[in-house]
């Protein structure tokens, strides 16, 4: 009985082709490893990227400018108003935190001050006076 997954190739009836295919892949695989790893592909790599975005600069420059008037004629922000917004935004959220924190703190010390001089105590129908002894006859 045949397998459905043993179909032999029509042009290649004796799997010749497909034995030689796995080993050119296997050795091109390794020689490209070997470039991309190399110290002189990440200098090529590092100059072209650097020559882009040197040449990029003037085109990106122009474009931000047309962004920034389209979005100032339909009454949008620019993303360095965003930018600036958030910032402040940041900067208040801090100092109310800042705040909270010595609110915090004098709550504590006030509840702390309360526990460190409790109220005298009075007796049930008689005043602070007569409880202390300052009332007592000599």
């Amino acid at each position: 009985m045949t397998n459905p997954n043993d179909t032999q190739a029509p042009f290649d009836p004796f799997g010749a082709f497909s034995g030689l295919r796995e080993t050119i892949m296997e050795n091109w695989s390794k020689a490209m490893i070997d470039l991309v790893n190399s110290e002189e592909y990440a200098r090529a790599s590092g100059a072209m990227l650097d020559n882009y975005l040197a040449m990029s600069a003037p085109f990106q420059k122009a474009l931000e400018k047309a962004m920034a008037q389209s979005l100032a004629q339909f009454n949008m922000p620019s993303r360095q108003e965003i930018i600036t917004l958030a910032e402040r935004l940041t900067n208040i959220e801090m100092k109310l935190d800042d705040l909270d924190a010595k609110l915090d703190e004098l709550l504590r010390e006030r509840a702390g001050s309360k526990q460190a001089s409790p109220k005298p105590r009075q007796a049930s129908g008689q005043s602070g006076a007569a409880s202390t002894g300052a009332g007592k006859e000599r």
